[in-house]
């Protein structure tokens, strides 16, 4: 199963994020997650197709990260292990503005 995460971060935060991301949070995620990817914009507009192309009221998501896992059931321990141990506090505590997330998402899928 993957969970993918996407969020909509503050634009006018978001390079102090990206530093704080690049620097702290996805080594630290990495070593403790399996993570299938981490993306962050780029600055390319994108491209939004279909018969009702709107985006969202805060635009495209700015982060997205995948982790893979056995189960919803071992997703839901792992994040209280990983994200309630001392080692994640110490990164978030680094975080350059914990407010800044306009919109969070996590989805869930199968890899057909």
């Amino acid at each position: 199963m993957f969970e993918i995460r996407n969020y909509h971060y503050d634009p006018t935060q978001f390079e102090a994020y990206k530093e704080w991301a690049i620097k702290d949070a996805v080594p630290f995620l990495k070593a403790n997650l399996d993570i299938v990817g981490f993306w962050i914009d780029n600055g390319i507009e994108p491209e939004l197709k279909g018969k009702d192309p709107d985006a969202n009221k805060h635009g495209s998501a700015n982060v997205t990260w995948i982790i893979r896992w056995d189960s919803k059931e071992a997703r839901d321990q792992g994040h209280i292990e990983v994200f309630q141990g001392e080692g994640w506090k110490e990164v978030w505590a680094k975080h350059p503005d914990a407010g800044g997330y306009l919109q969070m998402e996590a989805k869930f899928a199968e890899e057909l």
